[in-house]
């Protein structure tokens, strides 16, 4: 991937042409823009202020963290524009000034004062799903919608391994789908993962696979792609911004608040369903193809946070 255009480097400061390298250090291309963008941030900010930031010193590395924290940013955006900057200096053979104790300290600082919880979104469970697909319309545009809203929720994907399926990543199997994922957030290397998608008696997943490709008559490329308002199909694959769209728009459309939804619900709502359903974990790793079983425990605890609760006898 080609990093995103960059501002000129101000006087005196080295070119940013030689921190291009850091995108081999980057586990994904979505991390690699993200880099991008946090280092292009950080650079127009010293810029601003007339202060070197390649190389960057570990004063000036922390007076922007503070910066940051100050103008609002979350301390997992902090965390990733601290990632950023040190990728850079790694990459161009400089001292790393966010691994210094005055840097660790002030971020240290930022997660006390703002806390770390996350803001975590809604998961598209199978229950809010089949109101959503209630809500979602005949034709091509409807086509797509459901078909994308089962599947990445009957395979589990993020959004960009919804995005980045082919024809050829599909599998007919009697029981189903083989759905391919060539590589993944856990698979940089591009081993390849596979997950079983049953043909299923309720949302069937697979049916919905199939009309959409019949309708949009898609037999190679891109399984997901943009429709015009005059119906065509394109042959580009939609981004993975689309995904977030398409969920909130059919949930909303439920009656639901689509701010408190995401791309990620139809992954989250998958765990969520199929451990609230008693699945076994390990099963549904193969599904989620999580690589820790405490990465789990998250869903576990909301999917039966009423079981055997301490306060039923008395509440």
């Amino acid at each position: 991937m080609t990093l995103l255009p960059v501002p000129a480097a101000p006087a005196g400061v080295v070119s940013l042409d030689r921190a291009r390298a850091y995108a081999a250090e980057a586990r994904s291309e979505r991390t690699r823009r993200a880099y991008t963008s946090a280092f292009r941030v950080f650079l127009a900010w010293g810029d601003e202020r007339g202060l070197d930031t390649l190389p960057a010193r570990l004063e000036v590395v922390a007076a922007y963290v503070a910066h940051l924290a100050d103008t609002g940013r979350k301390p997992a955006t902090i965390n990733l524009h601290v990632a950023a900057i040190a990728a850079v200096h790694r990459a161009g053979g400089f001292d790393v000034p966010t691994a210094s104790e005055a840097v660790k300290a002030t971020q240290r600082g930022v997660r006390r004062t703002l806390g770390t919880r996350q803001t975590r979104k809604a998961p598209v469970t199978a229950e809010t799903l089949k109101k959503a697909l209630r809500k979602v319309p005949g034709g091509l545009f409807g086509a797509r919608d459901r078909a994308l809203l089962l599947i990445g929720f009957a395979a589990a994907l993020r959004r960009s391994e919804l995005v980045a399926l082919d024809v050829a990543d599909l599998e007919r199997v009697p029981d189903g789908i083989i759905v391919h994922v060539r590589r993944s957030k856990t698979d940089q290397d591009g081993q390849g993962q596979e997950i079983a998608v049953p043909r299923g008696g309720k949302l069937k997943p697979c049916d919905a696979l199939d009309a959409l490709m019949a309708a949009a008559k898609i037999t190679a490329g891109p399984v997901f792609r943009p429709i015009n308002k005059g119906g065509r199909v394109g042959s580009d694959r939609l981004t993975d911004r689309s995904v977030a769209d398409i969920v909130k728009r059919h949930v909303g459309a439920a009656g639901l608040d689509a701010s408190l939804f995401s791309g990620h619900s139809l992954r989250a709502g998958f765990v969520t369903s199929a451990l609230a359903a008693g699945a076994d974990v390990l099963k549904v790793m193969h599904v989620t193809r999580h690589t820790a079983v405490t990465t789990l425990q998250k869903y576990d605890r909301r999917a039966r946070a009423f079981d055997d609760h301490a306060g039923r006898k008395f509440l």
